[in-house]
């Protein structure tokens, strides 16, 4: 089968592979139709080992997990051949022709979306959610630092789930995507100086960090909570152990929630009707759709970040 191989950072190479041998119980054998680039893959990309998945780390495949298909063989009893799925690929082994999953990530869809636009399930459910998990946000005042493709996807949850201000900061220009993701006020500067800028006015109940893969902007968060309020730790680390301003978060009374989604199938589903409902943020969520058969042209455009550019999907 066809499938593309990191072979040193920042390089992908085509490659002829194996297909997976025999499925375990409660997985099944999926047939590669669409796959979203995540901000998580990108540090893999550039060689950097995934402290969850970095066996996988050199293997074809690696690294892609948002995706899209259509069931080939099947451990799986509720999850007969022929169903088309969207979840994750288990081991992030997904870019090639046949990807292994579990049967408890992935959920089964219908026909109301196509496979592109269907990728947006996964990343989607993940916010959904940590933002149930965060409790009734209506009237709340928040800020998502980072207004990358996930970040939007927060700030448009939260607006669409009644928060009464919602900031977006990001570096990049994001202006031109607020009003299609609910964001009130757009900071186009570093989240160091929004924060050191807030001074005595309104600070916000809950900052997303939606940013991770390193710890400064976690610190930014801390700086620019109100009393009382939440950070959501929702970037991935790539690390073991960050320093924390914890002095500064004891003095604020804050709470820490970090950004894990467990019950996966069910997170997939409550993600699905979602967007079947909202489907209006996916014309400007998905700006660019790349053959996969170009994945390094689609991973190098994904990797730096750029005003118009969201989410980068693969298409067979």
């Amino acid at each position: 089968m066809w499938a593309h191989r990191l072979i040193a950072p920042g390089r992908l190479e085509p490659v002829e592979a194996d297909e997976p041998g025999e499925l375990r119980p409660g997985r099944v054998l999926v047939r590669f139709e669409a796959g979203g680039i995540c901000g998580s893959d990108l540090p893999s990309f550039l060689g950097v080992r995934d402290l969850l998945v970095g066996a996988s780390h050199g293997k074809p495949g690696y690294p892609l997990h948002e995706l899209v298909g259509e069931v080939e063989a099947s451990a799986a009893d509720d999850l007969p051949v022929g169903t088309r799925v969207v979840g994750w690929a288990e081991g992030h082994l997904g870019l090639a022709e046949k990807f292994v999953a579990r049967a408890d990530q992935v959920c089964a869809l219908g026909d109301d979306l196509t496979s592109v636009h269907a990728t947006v399930i996964q990343p989607l459910c993940t916010v959904l959610y940590a933002v149930a998990r965060l409790g009734d946000v209506r009237g709340a005042r928040v800020a998502v630092i980072g207004q990358g493709s996930i970040g939007m996807l927060f700030s448009y949850v939260l607006k669409a789930a009644g928060a009464g201000h919602v900031t977006g900061v990001d570096p990049i220009d994001r202006r031109d995507a607020a009003e299609a993701f609910g964001v009130d006020t757009m900071e186009w500067r570093a989240s160091s100086e929004w924060a050191a800028s807030l001074g005595d006015g309104p600070r916000p109940d809950i900052v997303v960090e939606a940013v991770g893969h390193q710890a400064a902007t976690l610190e930014h968060a801390v700086e620019a909570l109100a009393h009382g309020g939440t950070v959501l730790a929702f970037g991935v680390p790539d690390d073991t152990h960050y320093a924390f301003p914890f002095a500064r978060f004891f003095r604020k009374d804050a709470t820490l929630q970090a950004g894990i989604t467990r019950d996966r199938r069910r997170s997939l589903d409550v993600a699905r009707d979602y967007l079947v409902e909202h489907r209006e943020m996916l014309d400007a969520y998905v700006t660019h759709v790349i053959p996969v058969a170009d994945a390094q042209t689609a991973f190098e455009l994904a990797v730096q970040p750029t005003a118009g550019r969201l989410k980068v999907v693969l298409e067979g």
